[in-house]
């Protein structure tokens, strides 16, 4: 057997947010070489994307693409419709409009689907069900029924070669996801998680995931300095 085929490989989900960046210095730091993929899905956040590159160059990721998708031709969210608003009113109970359609499911796809065809078996991506928005795609009873499923209906699961869907985040808090992140060598400035930037890329401050992103940030630092 080769050196090659005993290097531990993995897809890693990469958005440019903090979670994303840190299920990848994550992986990294298991000894997995990485393979990122990023979407480009006309979200109203685009910006995401140029941190992402950033985040997939530091790491040394083996391979980052970018795959493009148009779900503004159907969109449903705040993300990728210019007919609703991203809220900027305080976090409330529910599914906020932000939440993109099947985002997950399409995405987890298309990352399996990519991990199939270069014979990677683990898939990483950094969903949370403690401080976030609240949409269905991130729970863990999705993610479990999508890994069975996915093993139903690929080669390389009927063939006994199960591929695995790694949530390495899901039970964290944001304050925790923060001082993951600082471990592995990541600062708050080198990502964005804000779902309404300004067209300079600077962070709103006021959406939900900024609000999120503000108070986990406050609670880290006050947890470092006391």
């Amino acid at each position: 057997m080769s050196k090659e085929n005993d290097v531990k490989k993995a897809v890693i989900l990469l958005s440019g947010g903090l979670d994303s960046a840190t299920c990848l210095a994550y992986a990294k730091s298991k000894g997995y070489q990485c393979y990122a993929i990023s979407f480009d899905y006309n979200q109203r956040h685009k910006v995401e994307l140029k941190y992402a590159a950033k985040i997939a160059k530091k790491f040394g990721v083996k391979e980052h693409l970018i795959i493009k998708l148009n779900m503004r031709k159907w969109g449903g969210s705040a993300l990728t419709s210019s007919n609703i608003d991203v809220p900027k009113s305080g976090l409330k109970p529910g599914i906020p409009v932000t939440y993109v359609p099947a985002r997950n499911l399409i995405f987890l796809s298309i990352a399996c689907a990519y991990a199939e065809a270069k014979a990677i078996r683990e898939v990483f991506i950094g969903v949370n069900s403690l401080d976030y928005s609240g949409y269905p795609d991130c729970r863990p009873q999705f993610i479990r029924a999508f890994e069975k499923t996915v093993n139903l209906g690929t080669k390389t699961g009927v063939s006994n070669k199960k591929i695995k869907i790694q949530t390495p985040l899901q039970n964290l808090k944001k304050s925790e996801i923060f001082k993951l992140a600082s471990s592995f060598g990541i600062s708050p400035s080198e990502t964005i998680s804000c779902y309404d930037p300004s067209p300079k890329g600077k962070p709103c401050g006021k959406c939900d995931s900024c609000e999120i992103r503000k108070r986990a940030k406050e609670l880290f630092y006050n947890e470092k300095t006391n």
